[in-house]
Protein backbone atom coordinates (compact mmCIF):
# COMPACT_ATOMS: atom_id res chain seq x y z
CA UNK A 1 0.00 0.00 0.00
CA UNK A 2 1.25 3.47 -0.89
CA UNK A 3 2.23 5.69 2.00
CA UNK A 4 1.17 9.25 2.69
CA UNK A 5 3.27 11.62 4.80
CA UNK A 6 1.37 13.96 7.13
CA UNK A 7 3.40 16.66 8.91
CA UNK A 8 2.20 17.83 12.34
CA UNK A 9 3.96 20.92 13.69
CA UNK A 10 6.04 22.74 14.58
CA UNK A 11 3.03 25.10 14.46
CA UNK A 12 -0.24 23.23 14.87
CA UNK A 13 -3.50 23.76 16.85
CA UNK A 14 -2.85 20.46 18.69
CA UNK A 15 0.60 21.54 19.88
CA UNK A 16 0.86 24.39 22.36
CA UNK A 17 4.66 24.45 21.95
CA UNK A 18 6.77 23.86 18.84
CA UNK A 19 7.73 20.26 18.04
CA UNK A 20 7.44 18.56 14.66
CA UNK A 21 6.15 15.07 13.83
CA UNK A 22 6.25 13.26 10.50
CA UNK A 23 3.46 10.69 10.34
CA UNK A 24 3.70 7.99 7.65
CA UNK A 25 0.25 6.59 6.88
CA UNK A 26 -0.83 3.43 5.13
CA UNK A 27 -4.48 4.19 4.53
CA UNK A 28 -5.67 5.52 7.88
CA UNK A 29 -3.12 3.60 9.98
CA UNK A 30 0.17 5.01 11.23
CA UNK A 31 2.97 2.88 9.81
CA UNK A 32 5.90 4.98 11.01
CA UNK A 33 6.57 8.27 12.77
CA UNK A 34 9.49 10.52 13.63
CA UNK A 35 9.95 13.60 15.78
CA UNK A 36 12.10 16.72 15.62
CA UNK A 37 12.79 19.05 18.56
CA UNK A 38 15.05 22.03 19.19
CA UNK A 39 12.84 24.91 18.09
CA UNK A 40 12.78 26.72 21.45
CA UNK A 41 16.14 25.85 23.01
CA UNK A 42 16.81 28.57 25.61
CA UNK A 43 20.23 27.58 26.97
CA UNK A 44 19.11 27.66 30.61
CA UNK A 45 21.91 25.36 31.77
CA UNK A 46 24.51 27.69 30.27
CA UNK A 47 22.78 30.74 31.73
CA UNK A 48 22.91 29.11 35.19
CA UNK A 49 26.71 29.00 34.94
CA UNK A 50 26.84 32.77 34.40
CA UNK A 51 24.66 33.69 37.39
CA UNK A 52 24.93 33.25 41.14
CA UNK A 53 23.19 30.49 43.04
CA UNK A 54 20.66 33.01 44.36
CA UNK A 55 19.91 34.37 40.89
CA UNK A 56 19.57 30.84 39.53
CA UNK A 57 16.65 30.17 41.87
CA UNK A 58 14.53 32.49 39.71
CA UNK A 59 15.98 31.11 36.49
CA UNK A 60 15.27 27.41 37.14
CA UNK A 61 11.66 28.27 37.99
CA UNK A 62 11.36 29.22 34.31
CA UNK A 63 12.36 25.77 33.06
CA UNK A 64 8.67 24.82 33.15
CA UNK A 65 5.71 27.07 33.84
CA UNK A 66 3.43 24.25 35.01
CA UNK A 67 5.84 22.67 37.52
CA UNK A 68 8.03 25.65 38.38
CA UNK A 69 8.14 25.03 42.14
CA UNK A 70 9.54 21.49 41.92
CA UNK A 71 12.46 22.75 39.80
CA UNK A 72 13.36 25.41 42.35
CA UNK A 73 12.94 22.88 45.18
CA UNK A 74 15.22 20.31 43.52
CA UNK A 75 17.85 22.94 42.73
CA UNK A 76 17.77 24.15 46.35
CA UNK A 77 18.09 20.61 47.69
CA UNK A 78 21.10 19.99 45.44
CA UNK A 79 22.88 23.19 46.52
CA UNK A 80 22.01 22.51 50.16
CA UNK A 81 23.70 19.11 49.79
CA UNK A 82 26.83 20.87 48.54
CA UNK A 83 26.72 23.21 51.54
CA UNK A 84 25.87 20.52 54.07
CA UNK A 85 22.84 22.51 55.21
CA UNK A 86 20.04 20.93 57.21
CA UNK A 87 16.80 22.61 56.21
CA UNK A 88 14.24 23.17 59.01
CA UNK A 89 11.51 20.54 58.97
CA UNK A 90 8.79 23.18 58.78
CA UNK A 91 10.36 24.50 55.57
CA UNK A 92 10.38 20.98 54.10
CA UNK A 93 6.65 20.69 54.88
CA UNK A 94 5.85 24.00 53.17
CA UNK A 95 7.91 23.00 50.13
CA UNK A 96 6.08 19.65 49.91
CA UNK A 97 2.67 21.33 50.33
CA UNK A 98 3.31 23.51 47.27
CA UNK A 99 4.66 20.49 45.37
CA UNK A 100 1.42 18.58 45.96
CA UNK A 101 -0.74 21.56 45.05
CA UNK A 102 1.33 21.90 41.88
CA UNK A 103 0.73 18.20 41.11
CA UNK A 104 -3.03 18.70 41.39
CA UNK A 105 -2.84 21.79 39.18
CA UNK A 106 -0.71 19.98 36.57
CA UNK A 107 -2.90 16.87 36.40
CA UNK A 108 -6.13 18.84 36.10
CA UNK A 109 -4.62 21.11 33.45
CA UNK A 110 -3.55 18.01 31.51
CA UNK A 111 -7.00 16.44 31.93
CA UNK A 112 -8.59 19.54 30.44
CA UNK A 113 -6.17 19.64 27.51
CA UNK A 114 -6.77 15.94 26.73
CA UNK A 115 -10.55 16.39 26.87
CA UNK A 116 -10.40 19.51 24.69
CA UNK A 117 -8.23 17.82 22.08
CA UNK A 118 -10.67 14.94 21.67
CA UNK A 119 -13.78 17.12 21.67
CA UNK A 120 -15.10 16.56 25.20
CA UNK A 121 -15.54 20.21 26.14
CA UNK A 122 -17.68 19.61 29.25
CA UNK A 123 -14.92 17.55 30.90
CA UNK A 124 -12.44 20.25 29.88
CA UNK A 125 -14.48 22.92 31.65
CA UNK A 126 -14.98 20.86 34.81
CA UNK A 127 -11.25 20.01 35.03
CA UNK A 128 -10.13 23.62 34.60
CA UNK A 129 -12.79 24.87 37.01
CA UNK A 130 -11.51 22.49 39.70
CA UNK A 131 -7.90 23.42 38.89
CA UNK A 132 -8.62 26.99 40.00
CA UNK A 133 -8.89 25.82 43.62
CA UNK A 134 -5.25 24.71 43.72
CA UNK A 135 -4.13 27.84 41.86
CA UNK A 136 -5.96 30.07 44.34
CA UNK A 137 -4.34 28.30 47.29
CA UNK A 138 -0.86 28.61 45.76
CA UNK A 139 -1.48 32.28 45.06
CA UNK A 140 -2.48 32.80 48.69
CA UNK A 141 0.68 31.05 49.92
CA UNK A 142 3.19 32.63 47.55
CA UNK A 143 1.59 35.55 45.75
CA UNK A 144 1.90 33.85 42.36
CA UNK A 145 -0.22 31.37 40.42
CA UNK A 146 2.59 30.16 38.14
CA UNK A 147 5.98 31.28 39.46
CA UNK A 148 6.04 31.23 43.25
CA UNK A 149 9.57 32.24 44.33
CA UNK A 150 8.94 30.62 47.73
CA UNK A 151 12.24 28.74 47.92
CA UNK A 152 15.51 30.13 49.22
CA UNK A 153 18.71 28.18 49.72
CA UNK A 154 18.26 27.02 53.29
CA UNK A 155 14.45 26.84 53.38
CA UNK A 156 11.53 29.02 52.31
CA UNK A 157 10.95 32.76 52.48
CA UNK A 158 7.35 32.67 53.67
CA UNK A 159 5.59 30.97 56.59
CA UNK A 160 1.98 29.85 56.86
CA UNK A 161 -0.31 30.82 59.75
CA UNK A 162 -3.19 28.99 61.47
CA UNK A 163 -5.89 31.00 59.68
CA UNK A 164 -4.43 30.06 56.31
CA UNK A 165 -4.27 26.42 57.36
CA UNK A 166 -7.98 26.38 58.25
CA UNK A 167 -8.96 28.19 55.06
CA UNK A 168 -6.96 25.80 52.90
CA UNK A 169 -8.37 22.71 54.64
CA UNK A 170 -11.92 23.88 53.92
CA UNK A 171 -11.14 24.41 50.23
CA UNK A 172 -9.42 21.02 50.04
CA UNK A 173 -12.62 19.35 51.29
CA UNK A 174 -14.55 20.95 48.44
CA UNK A 175 -11.84 20.01 45.94
CA UNK A 176 -11.90 16.42 47.15
CA UNK A 177 -15.60 16.13 46.28
CA UNK A 178 -15.03 17.69 42.86
CA UNK A 179 -12.15 15.30 42.12
CA UNK A 180 -14.30 12.32 43.15
CA UNK A 181 -16.89 13.32 40.56
CA UNK A 182 -14.21 13.82 37.90
CA UNK A 183 -12.66 10.44 38.71
CA UNK A 184 -16.09 8.83 38.33
CA UNK A 185 -16.35 10.43 34.87
CA UNK A 186 -12.96 9.00 33.89
CA UNK A 187 -13.96 5.53 35.05
CA UNK A 188 -17.45 5.37 33.54
CA UNK A 189 -17.96 8.02 30.82
CA UNK A 190 -18.38 6.04 27.59
CA UNK A 191 -17.13 8.71 25.19
CA UNK A 192 -13.88 9.22 27.10
CA UNK A 193 -13.26 5.48 27.44
CA UNK A 194 -14.08 4.93 23.79
CA UNK A 195 -11.49 7.50 22.65
CA UNK A 196 -8.69 6.47 25.06
CA UNK A 197 -9.10 2.76 25.84
CA UNK A 198 -6.51 0.67 23.99
CA UNK A 199 -4.91 3.76 22.39
CA UNK A 200 -1.18 4.50 22.70
CA UNK A 201 -0.26 1.26 24.45
CA UNK A 202 3.11 1.01 26.17
CA UNK A 203 3.93 -2.31 27.80
CA UNK A 204 5.79 -2.70 31.07
CA UNK A 205 8.85 -4.01 29.18
CA UNK A 206 8.76 -1.01 26.82
CA UNK A 207 8.36 1.42 29.73
CA UNK A 208 11.48 -0.08 31.32
CA UNK A 209 13.44 -0.13 28.05
CA UNK A 210 12.71 3.54 27.31
CA UNK A 211 13.19 4.62 30.97
CA UNK A 212 9.70 6.11 31.10
CA UNK A 213 8.88 8.03 34.25
CA UNK A 214 5.90 9.45 36.13
CA UNK A 215 2.27 8.65 35.26
CA UNK A 216 3.30 7.27 31.85
CA UNK A 217 5.43 4.61 33.58
CA UNK A 218 2.97 3.93 36.40
CA UNK A 219 0.11 3.46 33.91
CA UNK A 220 2.17 0.64 32.36
CA UNK A 221 2.65 -1.10 35.71
CA UNK A 222 6.09 0.34 36.52
CA UNK A 223 5.71 1.10 40.24
CA UNK A 224 8.13 4.00 40.77
CA UNK A 225 7.67 7.24 42.69
CA UNK A 226 10.59 9.16 44.19
CA UNK A 227 8.45 10.51 47.01
CA UNK A 228 8.30 6.94 48.31
CA UNK A 229 11.42 5.37 46.79
CA UNK A 230 13.96 8.12 47.57
CA UNK A 231 12.66 9.15 50.97
CA UNK A 232 13.52 12.55 52.28
CA UNK A 233 11.65 14.88 54.66
CA UNK A 234 8.74 15.21 54.93
CA UNK A 235 7.69 12.21 52.83
CA UNK A 236 9.49 9.86 55.20
CA UNK A 237 6.84 10.87 57.77
CA UNK A 238 3.81 10.45 55.47
CA UNK A 239 1.86 7.38 54.42
CA UNK A 240 0.29 7.28 50.96
CA UNK A 241 -0.52 4.94 48.09
CA UNK A 242 1.10 5.22 44.65
CA UNK A 243 -1.60 4.57 42.00
CA UNK A 244 -0.55 2.20 39.22
CA UNK A 245 -2.31 0.48 36.32
CA UNK A 246 -1.36 -2.29 33.92
CA UNK A 247 -3.19 -1.39 30.68
CA UNK A 248 -0.50 1.08 29.56
CA UNK A 249 -2.88 3.08 27.35
CA UNK A 250 -4.11 6.68 27.43
CA UNK A 251 -7.12 5.71 29.53
CA UNK A 252 -4.83 4.16 32.16
CA UNK A 253 -2.71 7.34 32.22
CA UNK A 254 -5.86 9.39 32.71
CA UNK A 255 -6.97 7.17 35.58
CA UNK A 256 -3.53 7.24 37.24
CA UNK A 257 -3.34 11.04 37.08
CA UNK A 258 -6.79 11.56 38.55
CA UNK A 259 -6.10 9.04 41.33
CA UNK A 260 -2.81 10.81 42.03
CA UNK A 261 -4.66 14.12 42.33
CA UNK A 262 -6.93 12.56 44.98
CA UNK A 263 -3.87 11.24 46.85
CA UNK A 264 -2.25 14.69 46.66
CA UNK A 265 -5.27 16.29 48.32
CA UNK A 266 -4.91 13.88 51.24
CA UNK A 267 -1.17 14.57 51.40
CA UNK A 268 -1.91 18.32 51.56
CA UNK A 269 -4.21 17.68 54.51
CA UNK A 270 -1.57 15.59 56.27
CA UNK A 271 1.09 18.23 55.66
CA UNK A 272 -1.11 21.02 57.02
CA UNK A 273 -2.31 19.15 60.12
CA UNK A 274 1.08 17.63 60.92
CA UNK A 275 3.26 20.64 60.19
CA UNK A 276 5.81 21.13 63.00
CA UNK A 277 6.74 24.47 64.51
CA UNK A 278 10.08 26.21 64.25
CA UNK A 279 11.92 28.42 61.76
CA UNK A 280 11.39 28.22 58.01
CA UNK A 281 14.97 28.90 56.91
CA UNK A 282 18.62 28.90 57.94
CA UNK A 283 21.35 31.22 56.76
CA UNK A 284 23.38 29.97 53.81
CA UNK A 285 26.77 31.24 52.61
CA UNK A 286 26.95 32.81 49.16
CA UNK A 287 30.08 30.84 48.18
CA UNK A 288 29.85 27.07 47.82
CA UNK A 289 32.90 24.86 48.54
CA UNK A 290 34.24 22.84 45.57
CA UNK A 291 32.17 19.66 45.25
CA UNK A 292 29.45 18.08 43.14
CA UNK A 293 25.98 16.81 44.03
CA UNK A 294 22.78 15.52 42.47
CA UNK A 295 19.15 16.10 43.37
CA UNK A 296 16.10 14.02 42.39
CA UNK A 297 12.42 14.81 42.92
CA UNK A 298 9.06 13.50 41.73
CA UNK A 299 7.56 16.22 39.54
CA UNK A 300 3.98 15.90 38.22
CA UNK A 301 5.33 14.34 35.00
CA UNK A 302 7.96 12.16 36.72
CA UNK A 303 11.56 12.32 37.88
CA UNK A 304 13.39 15.66 37.75
CA UNK A 305 17.18 15.28 37.98
CA UNK A 306 19.67 18.07 38.80
CA UNK A 307 23.46 17.88 38.76
CA UNK A 308 25.42 20.83 40.18
CA UNK A 309 29.21 21.19 40.38
CA UNK A 310 30.75 24.04 42.40
CA UNK A 311 34.23 25.53 42.17
CA UNK A 312 34.33 27.54 45.41
CA UNK A 313 32.75 30.70 43.98
CA UNK A 314 29.21 32.06 44.20
CA UNK A 315 28.46 30.80 40.68
CA UNK A 316 28.06 27.11 39.74
CA UNK A 317 30.70 25.63 37.44
CA UNK A 318 28.15 23.28 35.85
CA UNK A 319 24.41 22.73 36.03
CA UNK A 320 22.75 19.82 34.26
CA UNK A 321 18.98 19.25 34.25
CA UNK A 322 17.03 16.22 33.06
CA UNK A 323 13.31 16.81 32.87
CA UNK A 324 10.70 14.01 32.79
CA UNK A 325 9.34 15.05 29.39
CA UNK A 326 12.43 13.84 27.53
CA UNK A 327 12.33 10.09 28.39
CA UNK A 328 8.57 10.03 27.87
CA UNK A 329 8.76 11.76 24.49
CA UNK A 330 10.97 9.04 23.02
CA UNK A 331 8.18 6.51 23.60
CA UNK A 332 5.88 8.30 21.13
CA UNK A 333 6.95 6.37 17.99
CA UNK A 334 6.08 3.15 19.84
CA UNK A 335 2.73 4.49 21.00
CA UNK A 336 1.80 5.85 17.58
CA UNK A 337 2.50 2.60 15.76
CA UNK A 338 -0.73 1.13 14.37
CA UNK A 339 -3.17 3.78 15.58
CA UNK A 340 -5.47 5.58 13.19
CA UNK A 341 -4.85 9.16 12.15
CA UNK A 342 -7.86 10.24 14.21
CA UNK A 343 -6.18 8.90 17.36
CA UNK A 344 -2.84 10.66 16.88
CA UNK A 345 -4.12 13.65 18.87
CA UNK A 346 -5.08 11.32 21.75
CA UNK A 347 -1.62 9.74 21.88
CA UNK A 348 0.22 13.07 21.74
CA UNK A 349 -2.01 14.52 24.46
CA UNK A 350 -1.67 11.42 26.63
CA UNK A 351 2.07 11.87 27.15
CA UNK A 352 1.63 15.40 28.58
CA UNK A 353 4.05 17.20 26.29
CA UNK A 354 6.11 20.06 27.72
CA UNK A 355 8.53 21.10 25.03
CA UNK A 356 9.69 24.16 26.99
CA UNK A 357 11.28 21.98 29.67
CA UNK A 358 12.57 19.40 27.16
CA UNK A 359 14.13 22.18 25.05
CA UNK A 360 15.42 24.05 28.09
Amino acid sequence: MARTTVPIGPQHPLLKEPVAFQIELEGERVAESSMRMGYVHRGIERLCQERTYVQNLHLVERVCGICSHIHATTFCQTVESLLGLEVPLRAAYIRALLCELERIHSHLLWMGVLARNIGLDTIFMYAWRDREVSLDIMEELSGGRVSHAVNVIGGVRQDIDSEQVQSILERLDALDQQLARLLDVVEHERSLRGRTKGIGRLSLAQARAYCAVGPVARASGLDIDLRRDALRPPYDRLSFEVPTHTDGDVWARTLVRMQEAVVSVQLCRDLLTGMPGGPVSVRAPRRVPPAEAIGRSEAPRGEVFYYVRSDGSDTPARVKIRTPTLPNLVTLPVQLGGVTMADVSVVLSGVDLCIACADR
